[in-house]
């Protein structure tokens, strides 16, 4: 079986309900997520904890060094527990994320976190095209309702076709419990 890791993208405090950019089903997601890195920590399998600021003013949220920024009490690291901090939405991008993985001979990752439509996406489709397997549980990933053109995408459809195209070409995409199951 191919070593793997779990990837827990942008858990911040920002996307809970007190936050600056509050995601649908953040809570939830986050449950589903500490489930996950329990079942990672018990079997010895590695954890790798994303975490996003903005070096500019260009977003209202994950502002650096603020409370917002932090990763949620749900999902803390512990000190084994490397967190890579990002400045995009591809968490490769510019970071020590792959030279991480391949230190340790990860082949495989299983991705959970925020946001589906951006960031998970985004490492999702990097981690495909850098050759690695991707598993995404889908109900430990959380999004928000996003307008188009005058028209607003509920977050239960936006979430939905994002993991309808994860799974058509670039990662396996199954529940939490399915997972654990598995």
């Amino acid at each position: 079986m191919a070593k793997q890791a779990l990837i827990v993208v942008d858990i911040q405090n920002d996307y809970f309900p007190q936050g600056k950019w509050p995601l649908v089903g953040a809570d939830a997601a986050a449950d589903n997520a500490a489930r996950l890195i329990q079942a990672f920590r018990e079997a010895g399998d590695p954890v790798v904890h994303i975490r996003h600021e903005f070096t500019s003013d260009a977003a209202p949220f994950f502002t650096p060094g603020s409370d917002g920024a932090r990763l949620h009490p749900k999902v803390l690291n512990r000190a084994d527990e490397p967190v890579v901090l990002k400045h995009f939405v591809n968490s490769f991008r510019e970071t020590e994320l792959e030279s991480i993985l391949d230190q340790q001979g990860i082949e495989h990752l299983v991705v959970v976190g925020s946001m589906s439509h951006m960031c998970i996406d985004g490492i999702t489709r990097a981690a495909a095209d850098l050759g690695y397997t991707v598993t995404v549980v889908h109900d430990a990933c959380a999004t928000l309702d996003l307008e188009f053109n005058g028209v607003t995408v509920p977050a239960a459809h936006v979430h939905a076709a994002f993991m309808s195209a994860l799974g058509f070409a670039y990662a396996n995409v199954v529940s939490t419990d399915d997972f654990l199951a598995g």
